[in-house]
């Protein structure tokens, strides 16, 4: 595992399940990859219900408004197997939450390791011990029991 050489900490989260409820991941569990699309693209303008971590995000956030952003000692990035459209419910949901995130990858399915390596992510969490297992390669990885994927 490779660390982050800079004196920033650079934090990286899954979306559903994570920050977010799991009420979007239920669908695609239950009902597959076309009805979540369908779902997400009817329900673009509805905030997300927060997960687990959303409070840990707010607190970073707190700590990251207290310094210019590029001077800022916390990085965040939101690293999650969406893609477009369901995009634009994760940036509004942010948005009505009013938390600043750094990065967003939306990666359709793509293995995070690389992306996360990339990022230099001195931390990560997800939800689904696949997306676990690819991340701890090279990053430390916390894995988040909560949603549909540990039930």
């Amino acid at each position: 595992m490779e660390h982050n050489e800079s004196a920033q900490l650079r934090i990286a989260f899954d979306g559903d399940a994570v920050l977010f409820s799991d009420a979007s991941e239920r669908i695609y569990k239950q009902q597959g990859l076309d009805a979540f699309s369908a779902s997400e693209e009817t329900s673009a303008n509805e905030p997300m219900e927060g997960g687990p971590f959303k409070g840990f995000l707010a607190a970073l956030h707190r700590i990251q408004a207290e310094y210019p952003s590029e001077t800022s000692p916390i990085c965040t990035a939101l690293i999650t197997a969406r893609a477009a459209p369901a995009h634009e419910r994760v940036i509004r949901t942010l948005r009505a939450w009013d938390i600043r995130i750094d990065e967003a990858l939306f990666l359709g399915g793509m293995s995070k390791g690389p992306f996360l390596k990339a990022f230099g992510a001195d931390i990560f969490f997800d939800d689904q011990k696949g997306h676990c297992d690819s991340a701890r390669e090279h990053v430390a990885t916390g894995h988040v029991p909560h949603g549909v994927a540990n039930e």
